[in-house]
């Protein structure tokens, strides 16, 4: 590949990460940019390393071999009070999401009771992004949060969930 040829699929990179807002993988940012997959992956981590060691507040996330363009942590709460709401979770996402987190181990199958079958594709999209960690229970599996769950969300220590009254 050429230098100019790479620079120009870096530029390509950058933008459908920019744009996308969210983890992506190798598949779709392959159908996004039409760089192969070897190459790819080769200067996704070109421009890991370019933002990580430049004063960029940018910086290239990467999960379960999905990445996404993200503010660098330090700027995470002037991020927040400019946010407008928008998310990379579907409010029925977040819901889920915080079931998990209020009730904390939880079998899916009372999940699912609670919020409906799309709650199986919620789960599965959490394990992907390692937000929650699940074993198997019986028939069922029984979910709860992960460490990366707290470094996801900028919380800085795990939090107990109230305990349920008596």
């Amino acid at each position: 590949m050429s230098a100019e040829t790479e620079k120009e699929s870096i530029k390509r990179i950058e933008a459908a990460l920019f744009l996308a807002a969210r983890f992506m993988s190798i598949p779709e940012l392959v159908s996004l940019t039409g760089i192969n997959p070897i190459s790819l992956k080769e200067l996704i981590e070109k421009v890991r390393q370019k933002y990580e060691s430049s004063e960029s507040a940018l910086v290239i996330l990467e999960k379960n071999q999905l990445y996404k363009m993200d503010v660098k942590s330090e700027f995470s709460s002037l991020i927040n009070k400019l946010a407008t709401g928008s998310s990379e979770f579907t409010k029925a996402e977040q819901a889920t999401l915080a079931i998990i987190s209020y009730k904390q181990p939880i079998r899916q199958s009372v999940i699912v009771k609670i919020r409906g079958n799309k709650a199986y594709d919620h789960i599965k999209k959490f394990i992907e992004l390692g937000l929650i960690k699940s074993k198997k229970v019986a028939h069922t599996l029984e979910v709860s949060l992960n460490d990366s769950f707290y470094d996801y969300f900028s919380i800085g220590e795990k939090v107990k969930s109230p305990s349920p009254e008596k």
